[in-house]
């Protein structure tokens, strides 16, 4: 690959007068851009409130949460920021339109932001013990993937075979105006839910884990969820991917359009191999942490003998139930 591409992940690279997607030197610590954009931290009153960072104890504010960024990378990004917000405003259906790579640009910013910002914190936790900072040479190669892909936005980067990422948009429905964000950094995991409509996401599984729970969300169609259901349906996401073994090849060729990045993978039958056994017990503790806001424990979402309790599927029909039926609030 050509000097075009940064790999902040070769020396750990997160000084704050380079840019984080190019690497070019800034001027000074004013350039720089949000890692939530703009228009969410207006709409849903967030910059004063506080984000908790992957290692559970610190606390940031949303507003606060920045990434060095020079113009070029900005400018890019504000036109992206544009035609997101356009469409989120108008709902679910402009929502299914935008592009793949699109919206893959738009969550991995934010994703990349908070990897970023987790990243730096614990630098500067390590240096107060006389420590250094390492990450194992399997998630510098992760992280330095998700990064290069992000630099398309800038640079022509065009994909043979399966997309690197995979995500699904479905119906939701809120009560209120809302902003209801997760994301797991070590995995790569989105989630988002607002304005009628919920994404999840994998950005970085070559779509095998969505091909593992396309079942459900098949089923799930355009049917209007319950938040709860969403939240479930997050669960189930978030902990395949955890099971899942992230050991993705990629061939990489140049060429006068622009860099093409290949996927090497095997054939979908041997997908599940890929995958460690689903285990009940560790999959209600991940249930638990999403279904919070509504009570649930692991203690009270353990059913015997029927397992983890579900509010996206009929225990007896495996249907999709409806959401009517649920007495929980939304």
């Amino acid at each position: 690959m050509q000097n075009q591409y940064f790999n902040p992940f070769d020396n750990i690279n997160l000084a704050p007068d380079i840019c984080f997607l190019t690497g070019m030197d800034l001027s000074g610590q004013e350039e720089n851009i949000s890692v939530f954009p703009e228009w969410i931290l207006t709409r849903f009153d967030l910059r004063e409130k506080k984000f908790k960072m992957m290692d559970q104890f610190n606390m940031v504010k949303y507003g606060e949460l920045r990434l060095p960024c020079c113009q070029l990378a900005k400018n890019a990004f504000e036109e992206l920021e544009i035609e997101i917000e356009t469409a989120f405003t108008r709902g679910y259906n402009a929502a299914k339109e935008i592009s793949s790579e699109r919206l893959f640009l738009w969550m991995g910013k934010i994703v990349y932001g908070i990897l970023y910002n987790d990243i730096k914190n614990e630098i500067q936790f390590q240096k107060k013990f006389n420590k250094e900072f390492g990450l194992s040479s399997k998630l510098k190669e992760r992280y330095g993937l998700f990064h290069l892909m992000l630099q398309s936005i800038l640079n022509p980067i065009s994909y043979i075979g399966a997309l690197p990422w995979s995500y699904g948009i479905v119906r939701l429905k809120y009560s209120k105006d809302v902003f209801n964000f997760r994301d797991n950094p070590v995995n790569l995991d989105f989630s988002l839910g607002l304005n009628g409509f919920g994404i999840v996401a994998c950005l970085q599984d070559n779509g095998i884990v969505w091909r593992n729970q396309e079942g459900i969300v098949k089923k799930i169609g355009d049917t209007e969820l319950h938040p709860v259901q969403f939240e479930e349906l997050c669960a189930r996401f978030l902990y395949a991917n955890y099971l899942f073994d992230h050991n993705l090849k990629y061939q990489f060729t140049q060429d006068s359009s622009g860099l093409i990045i290949e996927s090497i993978t095997g054939k979908e039958e041997d997908e599940i191999a890929r995958f460690a056994p689903w285990d009940e017990t560790m999959f209600g503790q991940v249930l638990a942490g999403y279904l919070q806001p509504w009570g649930y424990t692991t203690k009270n979402i353990s059913r015997f003998p029927e397992g983890v309790i579900s509010f996206l599927e009929n225990d007896f029909s495996n249907e999709i139930t409806s959401p009517d039926k649920i007495e929980l609030p939304f």
